[in-house]
């Protein structure tokens, strides 16, 4: 994660007090944040998925490739400095090697993700209707996405 920092160096650096959140979940900006240290949270619907404390860490990255609002809440446990990029689009743009790396992030994430809903299926499997659900959210996970219709 040294190559992010390095790549990242003149950027703006911001700093949040212990129990500021950085990324509120359901609000909507263009903003990512790189872990330059400090401690922080993540927590979806009031449940932490995820503690953190990894320089080089980066937040905000699937409200921003999605264009959609933030799925979690970051929240510091400590005092956080990390660099704020504004309009990370247009960083990415101008920076593809930080678009590898959240691309190999990305895949890993997907790859725990759809590991875990394999586990989960089949230690399941015939025990419960409602885990069909997973079934579901599986095939979802796997299908291609359609390609968008031009008027």
């Amino acid at each position: 994660m040294d190559d992010v920092l390095a790549l990242l160096e003149g950027m703006p650096i911001v700093t949040f007090k212990s129990g500021e959140a950085l990324l509120g979940e359901g609000a909507r900006d263009s903003k990512l944040y790189v872990l330059i240290e400090g401690e922080v949270e993540v927590i979806r619907r009031d449940t932490q998925v995820s503690h953190v404390d990894e320089p080089g860490s980066i937040f905000g990255e699937m409200a921003v490739l999605l264009d959609q609002p933030h799925s979690a809440t970051v929240q510091a446990l400590s005092t956080v400095k990390a660099y704020e990029v504004k309009d990370a689009i247009k960083f990415l743009e101008a920076h593809p090697e930080l678009s590898l790396v959240l691309a190999t992030l990305l895949a890993r994430r997907l790859y725990y993700t759809t590991s875990y809903l394999v586990d989960l299926q089949q230690q399941a499997q015939g025990q419960r209707q409602d885990l069909d659900l997973v079934d579901k959210i599986l095939s979802t996970l796997t299908e291609r996405p359609r390609a968008k219709k031009r008027a």
